[in-house]
């Protein structure tokens, strides 16, 4: 008998005098219709601005085990409201091999046409990344070239090997975001580190 996907159902509403049920019952109605079990993670009273919300960090865990086939939601800005949040979210999703819904927006990447959404934002969140260094970059010439001291004291620093653990674990897929936070440092410190110019301590 072949396994059911396991679905991981996302809601969220901005206060806790709103309630997540409207989004709940028609993204349970949507997962039974198709043959999918399901675990519903709601988030009341929490921004989408936030990174750090419960019911989505236990999802993600949930996500990391493997315990999830396919990420559900109403709607994108329930998931995310920043550009650079969703492409990391979605990022990490694929990183894992695990499919992504968004009923409103009609994405879907259980379709063979529907995954190819993956390889669009995948380019994008390149594209994103690629311009913040070249920003972070410019920034820093023209502070030099107006005679400014730059830098300031990192949140922490890193020895030599945690600079390779952290090489080795974004070449295996790691988002910046997740490494900065895995670390206890800042995305700008993580790239810095990726680019080679950081002077591990000893």
């Amino acid at each position: 008998m072949r396994k059911k996907k396991q679905v991981g159902i996302y809601a969220r509403v901005s206060t806790n005098d709103q309630d997540t049920a409207a989004q709940v019952t028609e993204l349970v109605d949507y997962v039974q219709k198709r043959g999918w079990a399901h675990t519903v993670y709601s988030d009341r009273g929490q921004s989408g601005a936030k990174e750090k919300r419960p019911a989505l960090d236990t999802l993600l865990a949930d996500c990391q085990r493997r315990r999830i086939d396919v990420v559900l939601v109403w709607s994108l800005d329930r998931l995310a409201r920043s550009l650079r949040q969703l492409l990391d979210l979605l990022e990490t999703f694929n990183r894992l091999g695990i499919d992504f819904i968004s009923l409103k927006q009609g994405i879907d990447t259980t379709s063979p046409t529907g995954r190819l959404t993956y390889q669009v934002l995948g380019a994008v969140a390149e594209f994103e990344r690629e311009m913040l260094r070249e920003r972070v970059k410019s920034g820093i010439e023209q502070a030099r070239r107006r005679g400014r001291k730059l830098g300031r004291h990192p949140l922490r620093t890193f020895s030599g090997c945690e600079v390779n653990q952290i090489t080795r674990a974004k070449a295996r897929g790691a988002s910046v975001r997740m490494l900065a936070t895995e670390y206890g440092t800042t995305q700008w410190m993580v790239v810095k580190i990726l680019a080679g110019k950081y002077a591990a301590s000893k």
